[in-house]
């Protein structure tokens, strides 16, 4: 049986009860009040009469015309009102005598026989009263009986409905509730079991139809899908590096929480936007969107400075980088974009200590520098005589402290341009400047070097090139740092080859020697600081070619390598024409 049958069926029933009882109630109410009413209008009314009729009677004698009237009065009521068996003919003979009487107002004998008919009349009505009032009697007796079952079957009822009803509607939700949170606590094997064909029953084929395809979904490979992506949304939150996911068309996907600090907006005001709609209102992320990967690939040897952002109350540097995300769909053989994520490396602790350490290297640099050159013109002192003539072996050891002195304040030298490179105190004299009288001054400056080795040094050079923005000295000092590095690595004999030419508003300079070259792993590092190729002589500091880069990149200009092992190598960089 439904619920909603038993609801309305037990309510019904007590609604049906209540009637019953207030009918029973009122029918006997009603029967009590007639029977009431009957005995005082049959029977105390006559009983009034009679007694009026019995005072008019004495009254004959004294005032013979007013009791007579009187008692005309109260026998005609009397006549009106006859209700009981014999109370006619007493009536009929009351008022035969009075008629006689009224001719004969003296007659006492009349007198005596019209007062016996009146109480004649009285007794039958008392009589009549007595039975009356047993009557009503018991018609309450009756009514307290018919109430008192009808209460008694209304509270059973009402009782029986107390106990069962809340408990069949109580008990289903409670095993209900429980099923729930067994459910809740991934149990998905749990079941509930209603028999009847009520509404619960309905509800527990539902929910056990629930419960079994959570029980699917959870072991569908589908949960185990989401359930990763959860964990790499809860692993992406808890990295330090702050990243964001875009989409294809640049609608951001997720964007972790050290992400959200350092733009300063709510998860649900940029999960689901554009990026490009959030950079028209927040700089970080115009800047952060500003180059997409693509574009950066393309900017040959462009440098990425590192983005100086307000993060964890301080001024803190971030390194961008750009990863684009590619798939292959299934069955194809191209792949295709579907987003990018941006991450931010903080690099903050590493600049801090890189600033340390070029101070240490600028003052370590600068205070070697003075005691170096001291040393040098000792040595030219000792050289030149004027403290004795130096023996053979005397001669050779000032030889090897005197290149040991170059070779220190070389590095001395270098050390000092890093710094300056590094702290961005880099002087430039930006000028226009002649090509040709770059190479010139680089070839001259290495040629004694290379005539010591036999190496031919061979310009190639188109005609009519344009003068070019730039430093003469920091880019003739970049010249000489490649061919310099070019006659170290080349063989006995060999050709050294210095290409100028035109290239799209730009001027390429390039080395090229027939050297062991260079392997493809190490191509990306060559312009790193303290880099040297695995193998090689270690000569120098690892500084020549990171100086190189920053004095190019400080102007303007690009540059980079191309080599091939045992094939040579050729170092070039590109500056803008005037």
């Amino acid at each position: 049986m439904k619920i909603k049958t038993k609801l309305n069926l037990g309510v019904g029933l007590l609604f049906l009860l209540i009637i019953i009882l207030s009918l029973v109630s009122a029918f006997y109410i009603f029967s009590i009040k007639k029977d009431t009413e009957n005995i005082l209008k049959a029977n105390y009314n006559t009983l009034e009469y009679s007694r009026n009729m019995l005072l008019s009677l004495d009254e004959i004698n004294s005032n013979t015309e007013k009791a007579i009237t009187t008692f005309e009065t109260n026998l005609d009521k009397q006549t009106n009102n006859v209700t009981e068996v014999g109370e006619d003919d007493a009536t009929r003979n009351l008022k035969k005598n009075f008629d006689v009487l009224k001719k004969n107002s003296t007659d006492e004998t009349l007198k005596s026989q019209i007062r016996q008919d009146i109480f004649e009349i009285m007794k039958l009505n008392m009589v009549a009263i007595k039975q009356k009032s047993d009557v009503a009697k018991h018609t309450a007796e009756t009514a307290n009986l018919w109430i008192a079952i009808t209460g008694a079957l209304c509270f059973l009822i009402a009782f029986n409905l107390l106990i069962n009803l809340p408990n069949n509607i109580a008990n289903p939700i409670k095993e209900l509730t429980e099923s729930i949170k067994e459910i809740a606590n991934k149990n998905y094997s749990e079941r509930v079991h209603f028999m009847s064909h009520n509404e619960f029953g309905d509800l527990a084929k539902s929910f056990n139809t629930m419960a079994q395809k959570l029980e699917e979904y959870h072991n569908s490979n589908l949960y185990k899908l989401l359930f990763e992506k959860k964990r790499l949304e809860t692993l992406i939150n808890n990295m330090h590096d702050p990243i964001i996911g875009l989409d294809n068309q640049g609608l951001i996907l997720f964007v972790n929480d050290e992400a959200l600090k350092i733009i300063g907006m709510k998860s649900e005001d940029v999960i689901g936007k554009t990026a490009t709609t959030l950079a028209l209102t927040n700089d970080l992320m115009k800047s952060l969107i500003v180059k997409n990967l693509k574009n950066e690939s393309q900017m040959l040897g462009q440098k990425t400075l590192p983005m100086k952002i307000f993060a964890d109350g301080k001024e803190s540097y971030f390194e961008k980088e750009n990863v684009n995300i590619t798939i292959q769909p299934t069955g194809e053989d191209d792949t295709i974009d579907i987003g990018d994520v941006i991450i931010l490396r903080n690099i903050t602790p590493f600049k801090e200590l890189d600033f340390a350490k070029t101070n240490f290297i600028a003052t370590i640099s600068h205070e070697l520098k003075t005691p170096i050159s001291s040393i040098k013109f000792s040595l030219q002192l000792l050289e030149k005589g004027q403290n004795g003539i130096l023996n053979e072996e005397q001669k050779y050891l000032v030889e090897s402290i005197k290149d040991d002195s170059e070779r220190l304040l070389k590095i001395t030298g270098e050390l000092l341009e890093l710094s300056q490179v590094e702290t961005g105190n880099i002087q430039l004299n930006i000028e226009k400047s002649n090509p040709y009288e770059i190479v010139q001054y680089a070839t001259e400056a290495v040629k004694m070097q290379a005539e010591q080795k036999q190496i031919e040094l061979v310009i190639e050079a188109e005609e009519n090139l344009p003068d070019i923005k730039a430093d003469s000295e920091k880019t003739a000092w970049v010249l000489i740092n490649f061919l310099t590095n070019a006659i170290r690595y080349s063989s006995e004999q060999s050709e050294i080859i210095v290409k100028l030419k035109s290239d799209s508003h730009q001027v390429s300079f390039t080395v090229i020697d027939t050297g062991k070259g260079i392997d493809n792993h190490y191509l990306a590092k060559v312009f790193d600081k303290y880099f040297q190729i695995p193998g090689s002589h270690k000569t120098g500091t690892g500084l020549g070619l990171a100086i190189s880069k920053e004095f190019i990149e400080a102007q303007g200009g690009t540059i980079a390598v191309e080599s091939e092992l045992g094939l040579g190598s050729a170092f070039y960089f590109k500056l803008a024409t005037v």
